[in-house]
């Protein structure tokens, strides 16, 4: 398992994990720890190359202190048969997170798992970025990849002073944008290389949650 940009120990036990959660506590030294009761996911609407309908699914974990989005058919690849529009994927996923009116909640820090099957010159690319309804978009920042039957997980922490909560008394979706690339390079144009987010493969997206009251 490699390790990626912006680790902490906080987060250090979900390393020791393809899938599923951990407990979220450590995520936030905000009171609650955990969501208030009450809390509910849903997916609105799904669109891109890589989240056909039925494909992209959201599970709330049972303190409502986070949340994991699962894939079952988000590969990019390139090579062998692959078609020139295989080698880019992408996902938007628009979420209903409800709770109640006076909490509110701020994403405290972010867990990605990528598989990659990458031949000997080919590379591979994944970019994910966040956002409330109406706000402006995260940047996201692209992670190269490499390596045939990796995987690969980067954590990201965000500072207690940069959570962007969403307001209060409003509802807003929250909206998740996620994109894989594979670049054949100078590898063998007859073998597949290919980049995953799917749940069989160790891909996976884990969303930490910060609570508090409005």
């Amino acid at each position: 398992m490699r390790k990626g940009i912006a680790f902490s120990a906080a987060s250090a036990a979900a390393l020791a994990l393809a899938s599923g959660f951990v407990p979220s506590a450590a995520a936030s030294t905000r009171t609650p720890a955990a969501g208030p009761s009450g809390v509910t996911i849903a997916i609105a609407t799904t669109n891109g190359s890589g989240c056909a309908t039925g494909t992209a699914s959201a599970v709330l974990s049972e303190d409502a202190g986070a949340f994991l989005i699962k894939y079952t058919d988000f590969t990019a690849r390139a090579g062998g048969s692959s078609k020139p529009t295989d080698a880019r994927k992408n996902c938007q996923i628009s979420l209903k997170i409800r709770a109640p009116e006076s909490f509110t909640y701020a994403i405290s820090g972010v867990e990605h798992g990528i598989h990659s099957n990458l031949q000997t010159g080919a590379k591979g690319t994944y970019k994910s970025s966040y956002y409330f309804q109406g706000a402006q978009q995260t940047e996201g920042f692209p992670r190269e990849l490499s390596g045939v039957n990796d995987n690969f997980q980067f954590i990201d922490v965000v500072p207690e002073g940069q959570f962007v909560w969403k307001p209060c008394g409003v509802e807003r979706n929250f909206n998740v944008n996620t994109e894989l690339r594979v670049d054949k390079g100078t590898s063998d144009e007859s073998k597949v290389s290919s980049v995953s987010m799917n749940t069989g493969d160790g891909g996976r997206t884990l969303y930490r949650l910060a609570w508090k009251s409005c």
